[in-house]
């Protein structure tokens, strides 16, 4: 696959199109981008835990602790399209880079925060840095590693360390924590910025899209703003209910700018967003096998929190080891699903883990009260976990297969909003149901029950979608299938 590379940096070494060997200097890109890429999954889930303390330090109201993870999530998932295509115009590796010192700044500034507004001044930028690092990091991935073997193995161990990232900040952020105290969370985040920051220069080359068409400006207000609104409406939805105005007005209006964003990007001559790539059956249904994943994964996670602390009354301490065995078996997962893949393709890959994490989540309408509820909950939400890994990196490689490098840019935009927009949407939807009934064991089982149930009509929806052909249609094989 040909990538357009400038001499600011070294250009990919090419390599034979079905080689599963990579180079020192590939490892060595590899690590950069999946640290980024852990690095940035880290930050949505490390300051859990530490809501209470750090509320209780900088003076920030419970009904304010809501924004420490609204403010991050706003800037992430709202320009993360606009981002991924500025990096395919203008340079994926100076976005990425860009991104990645804003990232280490804004860290820095939340560590050190003296008051609420320094504080979220610094987790708002955070999140405008990890929408810079997320697509284009991604980008220079798939473009760095060509179609085939390669990239499974690229695109598995990302997946990997990603799906770690998330559980492993539930863990460290109790541990930080209890031992070092809330800031040692958003330091070791701008830790590990601070690590990769130096080498990504040297090692990742720069890649855009050959031609310099003009940035779709209304496209990107549109989409930008409408995102924004979705994801404050549905962040807020989670801790208030659907009730308040301000939540209805944002779902209204979030709704109606992405409706006239599609109205646009079908007339416009540059589109930010090209309309025959949503179109492509492997974009439209791993995008949703994608989005399932992700949303009802995060609310098994936020249940099985609240349900191991207040049913069975764990500590967190106790909490996070279930959760750190979820996270030891994901990389497990992680190791062998590009094999699985190579054996049955992305796509069966994706259709099979859905089923299988749908039923696995299944199981755990069995708990109760009983002390054996947490053997069963950590040997079922860990399973679910490596079906769920499996999910992930199948759907990332059946909606980037086939698509040309100066569009990976917007294909792995939607990916990664997928992933965004999907952890996003999962806990307002069906958590609160569980925190709103007045017996929290029957509020779990119901979540439960849904969450199973969505995981497994998408199974058969995914299946139904990626076998059938558009007419006159050439789509790309499943990667591995070969």
């Amino acid at each position: 696959m040909a990538i357009d590379t400038t001499t600011t940096s070294s250009p990919t070494v090419p390599r034979p199109p079905d080689s599963t060997r990579l180079s020192t200097r590939d490892k060595l890109v590899l690590f950069v981008l999946c640290a980024a890429q852990f690095m940035v999954a880290l930050d949505f889930s490390v300051l859990n835990v530490a809501l209470p303390v750090l509320g209780a330090d900088l003076g920030m109201s419970p009904s304010a602790l809501q924004w420490a993870v609204t403010a991050f999530a706003l800037p992430s998932g709202g320009f993360l399209l606009l981002f991924g295509r500025v990096g395919d115009l203008y340079g994926r590796r100076k976005l990425f880079l860009s991104g990645l010192a804003l990232f280490a700044a804004a860290s820095v500034l939340a560590t050190f925060a003296w008051d609420p507004a320094s504080f979220l001044a610094g987790r708002a930028l955070q999140g405008l840095g990890a929408a810079a690092i997320v697509p284009t990091g991604m980008s220079l991935l798939t473009t760095t590693f060509a179609e085939g073997p390669a990239r499974d193995r690229a695109l598995g161990i990302s997946g990997t360390l990603m799906s770690l990232g998330f559980t492993v900040g539930m863990v460290a952020g109790g541990v930080l924590t209890d031992v070092l105290g809330w800031r040692s969370t958003m330091g070791l985040l701008a830790l590990f910025a601070l690590i990769v920051l130096p080498l990504a220069p040297a090692l990742l080359p720069e890649s855009r899209t050959p031609d310099r068409p003009r940035l779709d400006v209304p496209g990107a207000v549109t989409v930008t703003g409408g995102l924004l609104a979705v994801i404050y409406a549905l962040s807020t939805a989670a801790d208030h209910g659907f009730g308040r105005v301000d939540v209805l007005v944002g779902l209204a209006a979030g709704l109606a700018l992405l409706t006239v964003f599609v109205v646009v990007e079908s007339r416009s001559d540059a589109p930010l967003v090209s309309l025959p790539m949503l179109r492509r059956r492997t974009v439209a249904w791993g995008n949703l096998g994608g989005l399932v994943t992700f949303s009802m994964m995060s609310t098994v996670v936020f249940v099985l929190t609240l349900y191991l602390q207040e049913v069975l009354s764990l500590s967190a301490f106790k909490t996070g080891l279930v959760f750190g065995v979820q996270g030891v078996l994901s990389v497990v997962a992680g190791s062998f699903t590009p094999r699985v893949v190579a054996r049955l393709g992305a796509r069966r890959t994706l259709v099979v883990s859905l089923a299988g994490q749908g039923a696995l989540v299944a199981a755990l309408l069995g708990l109760g009260t009983g002390g054996w509820s947490v053997w069963l909950a950590t040997a079922a939400v860990s399973l679910a976990s490596m079906f769920h890994l499996g999910a992930i990196i199948s759907y990332g490689l059946t909606v980037t297969s086939g698509v040309p490098d100066a569009e990976q840019g917007l294909a792995t935009g939607l990916v990664t909003s997928t992933q965004q927009i999907g952890i996003t949407v999962g806990i307002p939807l069906l958590g609160v149901l569980a925190t709103a009934a007045d017996d929290l064991l029957a509020g779990v089982h119901t979540v439960i029950a849904l969450d199973a149930g969505i995981v497994l009509v998408a199974a058969v929806l995914v299946a139904v979608g990626l076998r059938r052909r558009a007419s006159g249609a050439v789509e790309a094989e499943s990667l591995g299938a070969r």
